[in-house]
């Protein structure tokens, strides 16, 4: 008998040892059965807002009578509290924090600007543990990025032989935001406020800057050519929700660069596909703005041209870097579409329709591209329209037609003179003007690319000459 308990025995305590341990782990003892009673949350909105800084968070629990010490506010970003992170501690059964506080809280444990994500809130005293509540939270941007890279006292000498090879990137750290960010690089001369557009990017953190970009910037800032001089610079970020625009600045760094002084050329336009056919000594000078050569101007179909680089055939040539073209003359590494080799070793064929095209050269990159005008044929008629005429258009003074899309008036100029070319008795599309803007650079611009023509005359007679079919009109004394 004593044999048969001593089995039993045996046989039973390890079934009940199995089963207290089946009911050990049923007990999940790192999530402990809620204690305290915690309230839900009475944030009047998920998405935080700047306006919002100064208003109350409040949290509320029933209180424990056992309670011992500070009650301990957590949150996580996982239902488990793997990770949890203390946002407050209380006394009572309440936790008051502003919203500037939650946003600032979230914001260090790693919650991006405007990407909403999940909040898990708990209290604990001891070994009790509150339930645990939740909402999706989205806060917002309060820290400034942070340029790490040039870093302070660097030293850059500019490259005038390799204008668009990167002299620098300038790089930042900021939030990963939830949204579109919109960044700015600005420049200054050391110690003024001065500053100017570098570049901008969208949704990245670092900007390539060319020698080029650079030294034009040091040309804007009137920095000396072949000194070295003290810039600063600095990123702003602007970023847009429903709650408003929130712009952020970074600390200014503080850089030496030495400048240039470019080499640009003039190009001179000449051949049958032009206005000034193959004369060399009328070739036509484009518009020059650093590196910049442009001209609104007639081309024919199929008609070639090449530039000169003086109003003479040497030494000086410029066409395309293709086969064919002689090895002397190989200029454009690349070009827009309606250009070709053109016959002989020599010139640049267009092969879109006749009509008035900008022309733009960037000698930086040697580039070439013809682009149709806003008003691609030549007018009819032609009309002076300004204040010599209290800027009536419906009696803009006719202009003398010389020749095709040449046309001339004889009138006294006062000083404050300011003028425009239109193609009929009335305001309409027919407009020319100062290319790109008011002034006098002797060059035409179409309409949507110009502004006044400026002239102080000081009352005397000039002859106005509009060449549209050239893309230039003088002011001569009589």
């Amino acid at each position: 008998m004593k044999n048969i308990f001593k089995i039993l025995v045996v046989l039973i305590l390890p079934l009940l040892l199995i089963n207290s341990c089946r009911d050990d782990a049923d007990k999940n003892w790192t999530s402990p059965e809620a204690s305290i009673h915690l309230y839900n949350t009475t944030l009047s909105s998920n998405t935080l807002y700047p306006t919002m800084d100064n208003n109350t968070f409040r949290l509320v629990w029933d209180p424990v009578a056992s309670a011992t010490g500070n009650y301990t506010v957590q949150f996580s970003k996982t239902a488990d509290f793997k990770t949890p992170i203390v946002f407050g501690t209380s006394t009572n059964n309440t936790l008051v924090k502003s919203i500037s506080e939650l946003n600032t809280a979230l914001l260090q444990a790693g919650y991006s600007p405007y990407a909403q994500t999940m909040l898990y809130i708990r209290v604990i005293n001891g070994n009790q543990v509150s339930n645990v509540i939740s909402l999706g939270v989205t806060p917002y941007p309060v820290s400034i990025p942070v340029i790490t890279n040039p870093t302070a006292g660097q030293s850059f000498v500019l490259d005038a032989a390799n204008p668009t090879a990167t002299i620098t990137t300038v790089k930042w750290t900021d939030y990963d935001y939830g949204t579109a960010a919109h960044y700015t690089l600005e420049i200054a001369k050391s110690g003024t406020t001065n500053f100017i557009t570098l570049a901008t990017v969208d949704n990245a953190k670092e900007l390539e800057i060319s020698n080029f970009t650079m030294n034009d910037a040091a040309s804007k800032l009137d920095l000396p050519v072949g000194v070295a001089a003290n810039v600063d610079i600095k990123v702003t970020v602007k970023t847009e929700t429903a709650g408003g625009i929130i712009t952020k600045t970074s600390d200014i760094v503080t850089f030496s660069i030495t400048p240039y002084q470019p080499a640009y050329v003039d190009f001179y336009l000449v051949g049958g596909g032009t206005a000034v056919g193959w004369s060399a000594s009328g070739a036509q000078i484009l518009k020059n703005n650093q590196n910049i050569s442009e001209i609104y101007t007639y081309l024919t179909n199929n008609g070639e041209f090449r530039f000169l680089g003086q109003q003479e055939w040497n030494p000086i040539n410029y066409s395309l870097n293709a086969p064919g073209i002689r090895d002397s003359y190989k200029y454009f590494k690349t070009w827009s579409n309606n250009l070709t080799v053109g016959g002989g070793d020599e010139n640049i064929m267009f092969t879109g329709d006749s009509g008035v095209y900008k022309v733009v050269i960037d000698q930086n990159t040697k580039n070439i591209t013809v682009t149709a005008s806003s008003i691609p044929t030549l007018p009819t008629d032609l009309y002076l329209v300004g204040s010599i005429n209290g800027w009536d258009a419906t009696n803009a003074i006719p202009m003398t037609q010389i020749n095709d899309g040449l046309y001339e008036h004889v009138i006294a100029l006062p000083d404050g003179a300011a003028f425009k070319f239109i193609g009929q008795q009335s305001w309409g599309d027919l407009d020319w003007g100062n290319i790109h803007g008011q002034g006098n650079t002797g060059f035409v611009g179409p309409k949507g690319d110009n502004g006044d023509i400026k002239f102080d005359g000081g009352g005397s007679m000039y002859k106005i000459t509009a060449n549209i079919k050239l893309g230039t009109y003088t002011i001569t004394p009589q």
